[in-house]
């Protein structure tokens, strides 16, 4: 039996950062991480072009925590980074979230002011009082025509389940914007960390108390352990427990497909980012990483993003009936001692980055009532 103080499953951001807590508390942490890789979903590396990219999806670091900031900042130099989205409509490209811009492209609109814009949106929208589902979401914000345009074809290739079929939180947290801000976020705090994520982590978990175990899946060398104080599970919440509600019921995740490939010029399009929200394709987006960070190349990589039911869990699927079904593991999670469920698969919830770094964050905290003003989380 190995002993260890601290067992974590996962070496994504909510495994490394509680790893690096208890580390600087002295304790001995373990990192059990089935890929050959740290970092999790948000790895990185540089490709045959000498490009930066992302394995599993470009990853956008955008906070208003003061405390998240301070943190990640321990462990990086971050260079600003406000990222923008645009889509091909029709035969049009337009900004997403929706602006001024996008109305005046796609109904050859005059808006020039906040007001003007309010009043299209108020004219335009279905009001619905309390949205019960994606699509009385979308509807209440923006109204038909901007919902079949651009929201429901794109939430039927993303989640498979047309925006009717999933909560209204998944398509309520879409902003609209009055102006012509065509920033995707607006948070205080946008960034990307100056060589990469992999080595952002890399510095998290390089304490001399962390071990990390590669290529090794926790179920098989589970009974190896014993005597730990602590084990966090990072993992999907259903594996945990042996898929015990799933011979009836199965929780529903996504997974997504990249294909990359290597253009021979300069750039293959004018931004990060391209979104694709009609049926004439079946992927959802095309990234060109060359983008970020103004990297050199003579050739660029852009990578097409399929979403599917099979592979690698990355993102659960809200809605009513999977809700019942976590329910039904969360109480099985909450008889065990010492044993705690942690990030996106594990609490099957969707967690932005810094929403994840806070969770990890105020976990410990709270294990371990701690006061420091460097970390506390306010709130």
């Amino acid at each position: 039996m190995k002993q260890v103080d601290i067992l974590i499953i996962g070496a994504g951001i909510s495994g490394s950062v509680l790893a690096e807590r208890y580390a600087a508390m002295g304790k001995k942490v373990l990192i059990i991480e089935k890929r050959n890789h740290i970092a999790g979903n948000c790895y990185d590396y540089i490709d045959e072009n000498g490009i930066l990219v992302s394995k599993y999806g470009a990853h956008l670091f955008h906070t208003n925590e003061e405390s998240v900031w301070k943190y990640v900042n321990k462990f990086s130099q971050w260079y600003p980074w406000e990222h923008k989205v645009i889509a091909r409509v029709d035969d049009k490209t337009v900004p997403i979230p929706v602006n001024i811009t996008t109305v005046n492209e796609l109904f050859s609109a005059n808006i020039t002011s906040e007001e003007e814009m309010k009043n299209w949106l108020e004219e335009n929208r279905t009001p619905i009082e309390t949205p019960a589902n994606g699509e009385e979401a979308v509807l209440n914000r923006v109204g038909t025509v901007l919902y079949e345009k651009m929201f429901k074809h794109y939430t039927k290739k993303q989640w498979d389940k047309y925006p009717a079929e999933l909560d209204a939180s998944v398509l309520d947290r879409i902003p609209v914007r009055f102006n012509y801000d065509d920033r995707y976020f607006s948070d205080t705090y946008q960034a990307l960390p100056q060589g990469g994520y992999t080595q952002l982590f890399e510095n998290i978990i390089s304490h001399p108390n962390i071990e990390v175990l590669l290529e090794t899946d926790y179920f098989d060398v589970k009974d190896d352990y014993s005597g730990y104080e602590k084990l966090f599970y990072t993992g999907p919440v259903d594996r945990f427990f042996d898929f015990k509600y799933s011979l009836t019921e199965k929780l529903e995740y996504r997974s997504i497909n990249f294909v990359s490939e290597t253009v021979d010029a300069e750039f293959f399009q004018e931004n990060s980012v391209v979104n694709y929200p009609g049926t004439e394709v079946d992927f959802t987006r095309i990234i060109e990483y060359k983008h970020f960070g103004n990297q050199q190349s003579e050739k660029t990589t852009v990578v097409r993003e399929f979403t599917v039911d099979e592979g690698e869990p990355y993102y659960p699927v809200p809605n009513p009936k999977n809700g019942e079904i976590y329910k039904k593991y969360q109480e099985e999670a909450e008889k065990l001692v010492d044993v705690h469920f942690v990030g996106r698969l594990a609490n099957y919830k969707y967690f932005n980055m810094d929403q994840a770094f806070k969770n990890a964050l105020d976990l410990f905290d709270s294990l371990e009532k701690k006061d420091s003003i460097t970390y506390k989380t306010a709130g």
